[in-house]
């Protein structure tokens, strides 16, 4: 089966499911409302899960060599103590890809270099849908419409289809955390690819990139909507006397660098991920907390597995109906294991759950941090034929 399709949206999620559809044989057009399709962003921690979807996607070749493996690192203490130590080598051994870190502006790149530049079209902003038309779907823009077999609503945590497809869901709540991050100006001296410190409703934690540079992201509890004139010194008041290298890689920063943004989740499941020819995808589906780092992992196993149905199921109804059975349990459980892991972690505060929480990090063994992770990361993907 072939056709057409207009992806909205031009991030991670919606280039990942163009190029998904192309793969099998669509042609495809990806809305961005923005201007320009700009690489940029913070960092970003790749699973083996969506390194697999990567490879059903053929790009993952090409995402491993630009990124740097996490083989050491884990969870600290504000004082420095290790919490618990994250075993890369072990994951390597169990999914035969360890995490990776890369730019989030870098993977960008890549997945936007490897569609074809005449199917990208930016400045266009796609607000509505018209999922009435028989056999058809309509993208209404300002400039005129388009028409597809299939729309993929990719157009992220706030997404305006979603909201017009389900306008009694409840929509997004915060999620109680605020996040600062950045990537540093220069290289820094690492002594682990990755880490974790939780203090009291907060957390700081680093990416190593293979360039020697380093994302960092302080992520807090707070009432939405605060900001700083100078969010680098507030990061700076917050955690300048927790352990090197935190101080280092603030030191490290432009101010200019940090970006700030409140965390905002889909804490009310959406009941279906489809309506008529109409897929979403990625935070669009299931916009979730990063305390797992599986959100755009998430949206890269969405892009593979609807290309997947596409290609093998006799009708778009029918390979939608296979990809809502088959990402909306998943990509919910890993939302509510996400939010879970930030009660549990980030955002806890009172002294006596802290000190009980760090007791038992410590006391259990390497195997069972494993096993955490496997239980998100170990997922295979569906052929494209």
């Amino acid at each position: 089966m072939g056709g057409s399709a207009v992806v909205v949206g031009g991030g991670i999620g919606g280039l990942a499911a163009a190029i998904g559809l192309r793969r099998i044989g669509w042609e495809v057009t990806v809305v961005e409302r923005a201007p320009v399709l700009a690489d940029a962003g913070a960092g970003i921690s790749l699973h083996a899960n969506g390194i697999r979807a990567l490879d059903t996607l053929g790009v993952g070749e090409a995402v491993r060599a630009a990124a740097r493996p996490q083989y050491a690192g884990g969870t600290r203490a504000p004082g420095g103590g290790w919490l618990a130590r994250m075993d890369g080598t072990a994951l390597e051994r169990e999914l035969g890809t360890p995490i990776v870190g890369i730019p989030r502006a870098v993977l960008h790149h890549l997945l936007r270099t490897a569609l074809p530049s005449e199917c990208l079209v930016v400045g266009a902003e796609a607000t509505s849908v018209d999922r009435f038309a028989p056999g058809r779907v309509r993208i209404p823009l300002v400039d005129g419409a388009l028409e597809a077999d299939l729309v993929v609503a990719a157009d992220g945590v706030g997404s305006r289809l979603r909201a017009q497809l389900f306008p009694e869901h409840p929509g997004l709540v915060y999620s109680g955390s605020t996040v600062l991050r950045a990537i540093t100006e220069r290289p820094v001296e690492l002594a682990t690819d990755f880490e974790l410190t939780w203090g009291k409703g907060a957390e700081f934690g680093h990416i190593a990139f293979a360039d020697g540079r380093a994302e960092w992201h302080a992520v807090l509890n707070s009432p939405p909507g605060v900001r700083h004139a100078d969010a680098l010194a507030a990061t700076r008041r917050r955690f300048g006397d927790w352990h090197h290298p935190i101080p280092a890689l603030l030191d490290a920063t432009s101010p200019d660098a940090v970006l700030h943004h409140d965390i905002h989740e889909l804490a009310t499941p959406l009941p279906v991920f489809t309506a008529g020819r109409i897929a979403l995808l990625g935070d669009a589906a299931h916009a979730m907390t990063p305390h797992l780092g599986q959100g755009a992992c998430q949206a890269l196993e969405d892009a593979a597995v609807l290309a997947a149905a596409l290609a093998t199921e006799p009708s778009v109804e029918s390979a939608l109906a296979r990809y809502d059975a088959e990402r909306r349990p998943r990509s919910q459980s890993v939302a509510r294991a996400a939010r879970q892991a930030g009660r549990m972690g980030q955002q806890l505060t009172h002294p006596l759950a802290v000190a009980a929480r760090n007791t038992l990090l410590r006391l259990a063994p390497s195997r069972v941090t494993v096993r955490t992770i496997l239980r998100h990361a170990d997922w295979a993907p569906p052929a494209l034929s």
